[in-house]
């Protein structure tokens, strides 16, 4: 143990927060910023409120301290105190019987828990697939959208200029973009605010208005959930029809933007300006039809539309909310295709939009061994893959193999809440693994008593992020890494994953393929040593876990697509035709075009201002990224909540029609379940929206209605079209007052 000392330590989430702790009596004092030399070419980072106040959650009387074994049903959250032995045993004997009767493909780890290069879940595919395998994911619940169809559009994800270059700017366009709350990265909100000191001008793009609004934007412009799409669609139409759009780079770079540049084996009017203009289905995409649509008056539209083309370079910087829809690739698309119609992509100060992702260096995790088994689903289809996985195939986005060759029939759940708080449906989730014929065993590790702990057959006791070596990069923005240094033992009998897991390896005879004879330690040594490799100039082990953190520095800014923009033919897109494809033969080829059209189009949303549905559930209910919640960490933090109330929020003219006053408990439902909350009556969200923000843990009545303000009690299982991703914020509700 380290007493009356500082050391370098990061929370366990992906929001890079760096900060050091001071430790005195197995006491942590106090968290503060890691003061470096502080220039404008290289600032200081520093830490969020969340990573101020884990020292909070660390000696919690209400951790889970030993390891436990079910004793009521599943969910009753009923438990007695076993040994870890038995806990070891119990499961080496599960993993084995499970896979000789189901097969490996029966055996499943859901994403999530700590980051860092050291994962539990990545321990345990480790272990799985040095085991005979397992049934394994792709994609994620927070950007498959997005991810998906930048793929389509560029041929890659890693397509973001540096967040530096944001300075270069003339108009920066937060699209969905809600850093002041979120924490988009350790510098973003530094960035933008020297933006704003330098008179760049910051439009927001949001139903709600959010503390990004207050804090950088010169203008907000509401339209309502899932119809960002038609919004580009008319601000495009503006650009086309007053011959606004830059002709060069369309020309030189894109394919599909017009009849004149598409594939030869397209059939004609097929082109994204046939579409905007209404020549391939009669209906111009014009601000007036965009408003009935939108809400967004046509004037605004074309005042946006025009101040875009003008304002060059332009960055449009799409957040994750808008595409957490059930159309939402059509909403990353419309802004990948704004990038291109006015050529902002591959110059500085500009952007591509979409899955602007960067990262300059390479830092790997602790390697997983191929897996035997090849099948994979999308991360958000697990559930199925319990209750009809047999019947799951290509259709429904499994790559790998044909067809799912068994359900899910073993879970082991570390460190994740998409066991049942994070995943859709709380109500339908819960029954799903209620049914012990389906789920036959159950780990969770956890800190403590979540609603998914609750599921567990074996419930064990993890260490945190204070207990334990690792190495954790700045997200997928910086230019940052971490060596988290042990603080501190775990208390009572928390153990690390990879402690148990090694004497699970053992127990299967894989104890030296598991380990490799390493310590976790030695793991972090191991990979400072990988990045040395890369990165010669990269502190050795000793020097790293010493200093505790290490800070990349660049001449210049990263620009996206440079020199694919300045010679596309001598360096052409990773795309199948070599340029930004506006238009998709891939998607074009799956032949679902009003569900999957080939071009960037609006699609009206399932639960959307169109569905039916509204007329009985007649509010958007749309969510966001509290400040002071890590997803569901932070719900039990006495600090947290006290710094502010987990609230419905509702306009004026929603809450009048109700004859509800500020703060009367409400309840909302739609037909997948019920919550109560207080509500918030304000003008910072948009008529018939309201928004509940996530991460409140599921804490449901005798009678199945949430007391906590879960909005996972009202979303939906339904994938979106493409990309079989969450659709979270897609949802229809009626609230009324108790």
């Amino acid at each position: 143990m380290s007493l009356g000392k500082t050391i370098v330590q990061f929370t366990p989430q992906s929001f890079s927060c760096h900060f050091k702790k001071f430790l005195e009596s197995n006491y942590i004092h106090t968290s503060y910023d890691i003061v470096l030399k502080d220039t404008i070419d290289s600032p200081q980072i520093r830490a969020c409120v969340r990573g101020r106040a884990y020292r909070n959650l660390n000696l919690d009387p209400n951790r889970l301290k030993y390891p436990m074994k079910r004793t009521g049903k599943r969910g009753e959250g009923r438990f007695t105190r076993i040994t870890w032995e038995e806990a070891v045993d119990t499961i080496t004997n599960e993993l084995t019987r499970v896979k000789k009767e189901f097969g490996p493909a029966s055996r499943f780890s859901p994403i999530g828990g700590p980051w860092g290069s050291i994962s539990p879940n990545g321990l345990a595919k480790r272990l799985l697939s040095l085991d005979g395998g397992y049934l394994d994911t792709y994609n994620d619940y927070s950007t498959a959208q997005q991810d998906t169809i930048t793929m389509y559009t560029y041929g890659s994800v890693m397509i973001g200029n540096s967040q530096e270059d944001i300075l270069n700017s003339k108009l920066i366009i937060l699209w969905g973009f809600n850093s002041a709350e979120t924490i988009m990265g350790s510098l973003c909100n530094y960035y933008l605010r020297k933006a704003k000191d330098l008179g760049i001008k910051i439009i927001v793009i949001d139903p709600r208005h959010t503390d990004t609004v207050v804090a950088f934007a010169d203008q907000w412009i509401a339209p309502l959930p899932t119809t960002d799409a038609a919004f580009a669609d008319a601000v495009s139409y503006v650009i086309i029809t007053e011959n606004l759009h830059d002709k060069d780079f369309l020309d030189r770079c894109c394919i599909g933007f017009d009849e004149e540049h598409m594939l030869d084996e397209i059939p004609p009017n097929n082109s994204y300006k046939n579409y905007c203009l209404g020549i391939s289905d009669g209906i111009p995409k014009t601000p007036e039809w965009a408003e009935r649509i939108t809400k967004v008056p046509a004037a605004i539209i074309r005042t946006f539309a025009r101040e875009l083309a003008a304002s060059k370079p332009a960055n449009i910087v799409l957040g994750w909310g808008p595409q957490r829809h059930s159309n939402g690739e059509q909403q990353a698309r419309g802004t990948m295709l704004l990038a291109a119609l006015t050529g902002n992509v591959g110059i500085s100060g500009g952007g591509t939009s979409g899955a602007a992702y960067l990262s300059r260096h390479k830092i790997p995790d602790i390697p997983i061994p191929t897996n035997p088994f090849p099948g994979k689903i999308p991360a958000f289809l697990w559930t199925d893959a319990i209750t009809r996985g047999t019947e799951m195939g290509i259709a429904d986005g499994v790559i790998g193999v044909d067809r799912l060759p068994s359900s899910i029939k073993l879970i082991l759940c570390l460190g994740s809440g998409n066991l049942l708080n994070q995943h859709s449906d709380c109500n339908k989730t819960a029954k799903i693994l209620q049914d012990e014929t389906k789920v036959e065993f159950i780990v969770v590790s956890d800190n403590f008593m979540t609603p998914s702990a609750k599921f567990a057959d074996i419930l064990l006791p993890a260490d945190n992020f204070f207990e334990r070596d690792n190495i954790k990069r700045a997200w997928v923005y910086g230019d940052w890494v971490a060596y988290s240094n042990k603080l501190m033992e775990p208390p009572y009998e928390c153990r690390n994953e990879y402690d148990w897991l090694t004497e699970v390896a053992e127990r299967l005879g894989l104890k030296e393929e598991f380990t490799q004879g390493k310590t976790m330690e030695g793991w972090c040594k191991w990979i400072t040593d990988e990045i040395r490799s890369e990165h010669p100039d990269f502190p050795s082990f000793e020097d790293f876990k010493k200093q505790g953190i290490y800070r990349w520095k660049h001449d210049k800014p990263y620009v996206a697509f440079e020199k694919e923009v300045k010679d596309p033919l001598k360096y052409p897109f990773p795309t199948p035709s070599g340029k930004i494809e506006l238009f998709s033969k891939r998607l074009f080829d799956m032949n679902r075009p009003e569900e999957i059209p080939a071009i960037p189009k609006y699609v009206p949303a399932w639960e959307g201002p169109e569905d039916p549905l509204k007329n009985k559930y007649p509010l958007q209910c749309i969510s966001w990224h509290h400040r002071f919640r890590t997803h569901s960490i932070h719900d039990n933090n006495s600090w947290l909540n006290e710094a502010q109330q987990h609230v419905l929020w509702m306009n004026p003219s929603d809450a009048k029609k109700r004859s509800l006053n500020n703060m009367d408990r409400v309840k909302v439902f739609n037909g997948r379940g019920s919550l109560i909350i207080p509500v918030k009556i304000t003008k910072r969200i948009m008529p018939g929206v309201v928004g509940i923000p996530h991460g409140a843990w599921y804490s449901p009545d005798k009678d199945g209605v949430d007391q906590r303000g879960c909005i996972n009690t009202l979303t939906s299982q339904r994938p979106t079209y493409l990309a079989h991703g969450n659709p979270q914020h897609t949802n229809l509700v009626e609230v009324v007052k108790l």
